[in-house]
């Protein structure tokens, strides 16, 4: 196995690990507070937090902060790579106190105006956001600091604890659920653990918690590539100076994708009891194979790319781009059709839900999963443009995406639900990727080619979709737990043989 490869395998072990831990505690949220106003309330108050995150340490700065700091790296040395860690640090973390400030003392018009992110809620369910919000930003203020211990570490190539750390983020979500929220406790094993009675106010300790956990398993990554922190704000330094032009653009770019999820819930709230929460939970389960696969290539890829670029080796860093098209291509599209069809009696049997609840979380997953390729391609499209140190097309290509679903998902909604809005999340993420992958075909004398793989990826979805679906009608209802399982499991054999070639190039990566 390549290097790529075997860092892309380390992270989807661990991505699946989280990604097994999140859903253990969204069925531990979803048995204690079902579709409920006070579960929509938690689910929208987290989203300008989230928004703060993404925009300062989170996407917007990590991902235009990687290139820079690994050219330092290659060219500088790790002394100066640290001290300009330092400073971007010292910068991330007074900006987003002053914006928590901000958020947390405007915090009601931002929920109830028209333009808010829940106009449809009940004025106690919009006081309940505005309490949960304001709490929600003690833990944005800590990741706006472990957000870029995970760059600064993966910049140095070290990719094993920044994979962790999502798993400590959830254990302490789960110790919320469990523990502090809940009034009576939970047996298990025989153990009777005890209970806080805190309710949702609960899941948001527990948010905090694990954002502690976060930060604290990172310390010795830190200590091993011999960090030290500077009190310095250099905001005259080449290199600073280059992230801040970087991180612009990335900046504007990050705004469309959250602003994409405050339109979702702002729409949703418009929508009967318990659509925020679906919406929720079906984006939850289709970013379990976009993280599996999509991010964990693109994460693997990034430092290399920028690397590649950095020394103009134009043949390897296209070849890298290249296969990481073409295995995301073969994987996405059966994955998506096999999870479409054959994912509902998990849905039923892990969250509980009556067939109502249980059908319209299915309904949405499966818009979700009509843009499984789109969000992966993404993954790597986009990154490669940060590794060219070039975030002004990724910006507009994101920019054209909030115009499509803005647009299309005011129709939909009103047309579909909450199915139509996850559909259009899948057209305009989709349509993302795809420009983004034409802009980027353009600036190579050699043009990546995917329409083979294209072809033997929908036979390959195609036969494992006949598979699965006459597993399930042999069935006749029986046992649908275990003939789901079967199902879903020969579906992906019988689509293995047509995409292998891709499956050996994920090999040597």
């Amino acid at each position: 196995m390549s290097r790529l490869t075997r860092i892309s395998i380390l992270l989807a072990v661990c991505f699946a690990l989280d990604k097994g831990l999140a859903i253990l505690r969204q069925v531990v949220i979803a048995r204690q507070f079902g579709l409920s106003s006070e579960l929509d309330a938690f689910n929208v108050a987290n989203n300008i937090p989230d928004l703060l995150f993404a925009l300062i340490s989170g996407g917007a700065l990590a991902i235009a902060f990687i290139p820079v700091l690994s050219e330092v790296l290659t060219l500088e040395g790790r002394q100066a790579a640290w001290t300009l860690f330092s400073n971007i640090a010292n910068l991330a973390f007074l900006i987003t106190a002053a914006l928590a400030v901000i958020v947390a003392f405007l915090a009601v018009p931002l929920v109830q105006g028209e333009l808010g992110i829940a106009p449809g809620f009940e004025a106690d369910q919009q006081a309940l956001v505005v309490d949960l919000m304001r709490l929600n930003l003690v833990a944005t203020l800590i990741f706006s600091i472990s957000g870029l211990v995970m760059a600064g570490l993966q910049a140095n190539q070290h990719f094993l604890l920044p994979a962790v750390a999502p798993l400590l983020y959830n254990l302490g979500q789960i110790f919320g659920a469990l523990i502090l929220a809940p009034e009576i406790g939970y047996r298990i094993l025989g153990i009777q653990l005890p209970a806080f009675g805190l309710g949702v106010h609960g899941l948001v300790f527990g948010v905090i918690i694990g954002a502690l956990l976060h930060i604290g398993i990172q310390v010795p990554g830190l200590l091993k590539f011999q960090f030290h922190w500077s009190p310095i704000l250099q905001l005259h330094n080449p290199s600073v100076q280059k992230v801040l032009r970087l991180m612009g653009p990335r900046l504007v770019t990050m705004l469309c994708v959250q602003l994409i999820f405050l339109v979702r819930d702002n729409l949703a709230s418009r929508l009967a009891e318990g659509a925020v929460t679906a919406l929720t939970y079906g984006w939850m389960l289709q970013q379990v194979p976009e993280t599996l696969i999509g991010t964990a290539i693109g994460t693997a890829i990034l430092p290399t790319l920028a690397e590649l670029f950095s020394q103009q080796d134009r043949l390897n860093y296209q070849t890298v781009i290249e296969r990481a098209v073409r295995v995301l291509v073969a994987l996405t599209i059966p994955i998506g059709v096999i999870l479409a069809l054959g994912l509902r009696p998990l849905v039923a049997f892990a969250f509980g839900f009556d067939a109502a609840g249980t059908d319209l979380i299915m309904w949405v997953t499966r818009g979700f999963l009509l843009g499984l390729v789109g969000h992966c391609l993404l993954e790597v499209a986009a990154r490669s443009f940060y590794a060219q140190q070039n975030a002004i097309l990724p910006l507009i290509a994101a920019v054209i995406n909030v115009v499509i679903y803005i647009s299309l998902g005011s129709v939909l909604y009103r047309v579909l639900g909450a199915p139509g809005i996850s559909l259009t999340d899948s057209i305009a993420f989709t349509s993302q990727a795809v420009l983004l992958l034409y802009l980027l075909n353009r600036r190579f004398d050699e043009k990546i080619r995917v329409s083979a793989t294209l072809l033997r990826s929908l036979a390959a979805a195609l036969l494992a979709a006949g598979v699965v679906a006459g597993v399930v009608w042999l069935s006749a209802g029986r046992y649908p737990l275990v003939v789901a399982i079967l199902a879903m499991g020969l579906g992906a054999l019988a689509a293995l043989p047509l995409v292998w070639r891709e499956v050996r190039i994920l090999v040597r990566l």
